[in-house]
């Protein structure tokens, strides 16, 4: 993704008042769930009319939880494992509906990967420790950092918010959320669901809080509240470069680029499958997910035929352009991919909506479009989130590994391999220096789906914590007692 000059100020009001207008058009409606019937957009359950009441509520909760136990801390994060599973299809129903982006079934298996997330199992294993000498006792622990605002990207709504209270109330936190508006409705519908079990059955209330109407004013207020310790965003280099001018610690969940390289020596059906499998998840919304691949010339062909058979449809020359002419803008009107831009209604859409774009037809059961490109071009070098996947070609591994770390762009997001020859996946691992580099498998199993890695939606690459967990959000703390306790 290219850098983007600082946006001017009155662009910026000009947006909010957009937002703002919108959003209390939409919102004089209050959003139900057809099948429970319970209201989302309505003050009550930690949902607030000003960022202020919000913090301050978050605020107050927080006192109770950060005095819980751990075995208290660990029903919380049950519950909200518990109402993603159970309400997952209704939950990602409603979030495919709002946000118009990414697949079904695929929205479903990320509320059921909650399971995934790391609760107060993490606080159990590395919460604290001890040291003792000769001159006394040494006791550090992992303490909580307070009122934690985060920010939430449209793609992934409901799975982030959850993850991440799964690992704030883990750690003894609580949060003010700040939605996407156009992911806000059903964020604020499932926080409510959280919120009224936790008080239901632990008695505190408030421990997730967010606002009734999103926009750019509220996230700025967010930033900036006294009473907020902590920021974890995740999205766009402009919010987190907001972020970041607050002053506060700021966890970032930063933009990727994942290349693949695949050699002479790969297993072509199994990395054609992987490749898919990763690709196509969500129409390729993850920033994880497989987003531009770089084949050894001497196997390329019959890498192309194993993509075929395991659900890919090529794109010929005519068509990749048809659709590179649809899915992107270009400043100045030229075709330069250096000022490329990607249009947002191709952002997570279907097969078939980029297909129609492309001007062909394919099969129902279609899981990704790919098609050869030079290394040069949009779909290579942005950060497209569409399921459709660039081939290059290269001339040797090494080629291939040089024309990947060009098309990450410094991100350290995610880079993947498939490759027998283990030296060669450790030269490229060195090479690309990603918070994620998954070798011989889809990018998926670096979020522990199909692999020993651990979940979650908020990756910190551009601030360097990678995947979140509670232990993310502590604060290490040391208690040193002097000359007593001595055993030596």
């Amino acid at each position: 993704m290219q850098i983007q000059e600082p946006i001017p100020a009155q662009v910026i009001a000009e947006i909010a008042r957009e937002v703002v207008a919108r959003l209390r058009v939409q919102m004089q409606q209050p959003v139900s769930s057809a099948a429970s019937g319970i209201k989302a957009a309505a003050p009550r359950d930690g949902v607030f009319s000003t960022v202020d009441e919000a913090v301050n509520a978050a605020f107050e909760a927080q006192k109770r939880v950060a005095a819980m136990s751990l075995e208290e801390r660990g029903r919380m994060v049950d519950i909200v494992r518990r109402i993603c599973m159970d309400r997952r299809e209704e939950l990602g129903r409603m979030e495919l509906e709002e946000t118009k982006v990414g697949r079904l079934d695929h929205k479903i298996l990320k509320l059921t990967n909650m399971r995934l997330v790391q609760g107060v199992e993490a606080m159990r294993s590395s919460g604290s420790a001890a040291r003792s000498d000769s001159t006394g006792l040494c006791i550090i622990e992992r303490a909580p950092w307070g009122v934690i605002g985060m920010m939430l990207p449209v793609t992934h709504s409901v799975p982030t918010m959850a993850a991440n209270a799964i690992n704030i109330l883990a750690a003894g936190n609580t949060a003010v959320f700040g939605p996407h508006p156009s992911g806000a409705k059903v964020a604020q519908y499932a926080l409510q669901l959280f919120n009224r079990e936790i008080e239901h059955e632990l008695g505190v209330a408030n421990v997730l809080t967010t606002i009734l109407e999103p926009s750019i004013e509220a996230a700025e207020q967010i930033f900036n509240h006294p009473k907020i310790a902590l920021l974890c965003v995740t999205g766009g280099p402009v919010v987190v470069k907001a972020a970041s001018k607050s002053g506060k610690r700021v966890i970032a969940a930063g933009p990727g680029n994942p290349p693949v390289v695949v050699d002479e020596t790969a297993d072509l059906d199994r990395a054609a499958e992987c490749i898919v499998a990763g690709a196509s998840f969500d129409n390729n919304l993850l920033c994880i997910g497989e987003k531009e691949i770089f084949v050894v010339a001497s196997v390329a062909d019959k890498f192309i035929d194993a993509m075929r058979r395991a659900g890919a449809y090529q794109l010929d020359s005519a068509a990749i352009e048809k659709l590179t002419s649809a899915a992107f803008t270009f400043e100045g009107g030229g075709g330069g991919c250096a000022r490329a831009h990607v249009k947002k209604e191709f952002v997570g859409k279907d097969v078939a909506v980029l297909a129609a774009a492309a001007g062909v037809r394919v099969p129902a059961n279609t899981q990704l479009l790919i098609g050869e490109t030079d290394e040069d071009h949009p779909f290579v070098v942005e950060e497209q989130m569409m399921p459709f996947v660039p081939v290059v070609r290269v001339r040797d591994v090494d080629a291939g590994i040089a024309a990947s770390v060009k098309a990450e762009h410094g991100y350290r997001h995610t880079a993947i391999i498939h490759t027998q020859n283990v030296e060669t996946a450790t030269r490229m691992a060195r090479a690309m220096n990603t918070t994620l580099f998954i070798h011989n498998a889809a990018s998926p199993a670096s979020l522990g789906v199909g692999g020993p890695g651990y979940f979650s939606h908020s990756i910190a690459t551009p601030t360097g914590e990678g995947i979140t967990t509670p232990l993310t959000f502590t604060r290490e703390r040391q208690m040193v007692i002097g000359n007593a306790l001595r055993i030596v």
